[in-house]
């Protein structure tokens, strides 16, 4: 990762990015009138930013206009530090300085988690990678008298986690199994000093979790059960806030195989067990003083002999039982054994993040989150403003009890899908059979996994809920 470093003044001859609202605050820094007049002219045009290439090193201007919201002016500042990153390496910079002309951290730190965010590569299968096809950047100090090293540190922290839930998302299934991703929660665990306990095969079957043995059924590499901890001395909650992650490591469908192009990004559908591990090492590397219980149900989704079919009936980790009508909605059989698990902690919110359904997809595409669920409006208000100040935004849909009829079963408690409309929500619903507590549900299966890069959202895993969940968290008082 980029390393993100911190200074006082502007130093000589170095790559620099200025953010400025008018042409006439370039003026206090060393720049000949042609120069100033270049980029006058540039904000003259509406351009959002100009560049210069200089002996001394290179000059990217960022314009910002103060005028915009908040949340849409942080977004725009995030975007137009991916455009840099692009520059810096284009133009082989390895260094940069950051600084805003007005000394607005906040502005500063926008465009800087920007440029960190657009500068992340996953090279980790490339063989004889050329000087030209990795990033050059290596190193980004920001500059001013306000900005302080806890918000670089706070940055830092984000990043990475964030990085942490892109490089699993984007590792092969070849690679990451049920098994390797235990492994690496252990090692994020070692890292950061949280507490970790991986249930085996053995141990699942004794808790009689019938949702996750049963997608298991079809495998040659067993399923693993991860419960992670972050508990301060004295935390600020008094009751955990649980989060719970669908770890698929690979999904073919079952025997409701899916077909044509349909398994080319199916490692992704891990991507709720990723971020509920990254977070858990943001959450244990800041030391927040909130008690965070993380819980990951992990198995892929294969075909053999012995694989589960529909028509079958389970009997979850609750006892209740479901009929399976679709082997393909799988997630919410493993995720409904993890919810049910969850009450055993007594948690005063519970929230699980998981690349659910298509449905959601359809409905918003990868511009936002879908969610839904039963937690109050005072919590709901609060995602919903981390959403906004992180641009992962919540969509959340409607929960009528109408929709309840629609997972009804003939012959057990609740069948594994509804009918052909409502689809996201029908999978929340059946979730809700499975958890007590106050309880959100993000389905994060449109923005999870990108087929082509969107400004610092780089091509394939995202990270997404990553910064969501740590921002919400940072402030959570319970």
């Amino acid at each position: 990762m980029t390393v993100i470093k911190r200074a006082a003044r502007l130093s000589e001859n170095k790559c620099v990015v200025l953010i400025c609202s008018s042409a006439s605050e370039l003026k206090k820094y060393s720049l000949s009138e042609t120069d100033i007049a270049y980029f006058s002219s540039a904000l003259a045009e509406e351009r959002k930013s100009a560049s210069l290439c200089t002996p001394q090193g290179g000059l990217y201007v960022v314009f910002k206009d103060k005028k915009q919201p908040r949340h849409k002016l942080a977004e725009n500042l995030r975007k137009a530090g991916a455009n840099v990153i692009s520059w810096f390496n284009d133009n082989s910079y390895s260094s940069a300085e950051l600084c805003d002309a007005g000394d607005n951290a906040e502005h500063a730190l926008h465009v800087a988690e920007g440029i960190v965010l657009g500068n992340y590569q996953f090279l980790k299968y490339k063989s004889n990678v050329s000087p030209r096809e990795k990033n050059a950047l290596e190193e980004l100090i920001l500059v001013g008298a306000s900005v302080k090293e806890a918000d670089v540190q706070k940055l830092r922290i984000t990043c990475e986690a964030a990085f942490i839930a892109r490089d699993l998302v984007n590792e092969p299934p070849v690679t990451l199994t049920a098994v390797t991703l235990a492994d690496e929660f252990n090692r994020l665990a070692k890292d950061a000093g949280f507490r970790i306990e991986v249930l085996n095969k053995s141990k699942i079957t004794s808790l009689k979790m019938g949702g996750l043995l049963a997608v298991n059924k079809g495998s040659d590499i067993p399923p693993t059960f991860t419960i992670m901890e972050h508990k301060p001395a004295r935390p600020s909650n008094k009751k955990p806030v649980v989060i719970v992650g669908k770890g698929v490591v690979y999904d073919t469908g079952g025997y409701n195989i899916k077909v044509g192009t349909g398994m080319e990004t199916m490692k992704c559908d891990m991507a709720g067990a990723a971020v509920v591990g990254a977070v858990m090492w943001a959450v244990a590397k800041a030391k927040l003083n909130v008690h965070v219980i993380g819980i990951v149900p992990a198995t892929d989704n294969r075909i053999n002999g012995s694989g589960y079919v529909a028509g079958d009936v389970l009997t979850m980790y609750t006892g209740k039982t479901v009929e399976v009508l679709n082997t393909d909605a799988e997630g919410r059989l493993i995720l409904a054994d993890a919810l049910g698990y969850a009450e055993k902690f007594n948690p005063e919110l519970v929230l699980d993040f998981a690349t659910l359904t298509g449905a959601a997809m359809v409905a918003i595409g990868h511009h936002g989150i879908v969610t839904m669920g039963t937690a109050p409006d005072s919590v709901k208000k609060s995602l919903a403003a981390a959403g906004n100040r992180t641009h992962e935004r919540l969509a959340e849909f409607p929960f009528w009890d109408d929709y309840d009829e629609l997972i009804r079963s003939d012959i057990a408690d609740i069948k594994n899908i509804g009918g052909a409309y409502a689809g996201a929500i029908t999978a929340g619903k059946f979730l809700a059979h499975f958890v007590k507590a106050p309880w959100m549900h993000f389905d994060i299966a449109g923005p999870a996994f990108l087929g082509a890069k969107d400004s610092y959202r780089t091509k394939g895993g995202t990270g997404v809920g990553v910064r969501l969940m740590f921002d919400f968290l940072s402030s959570y008082k319970g």
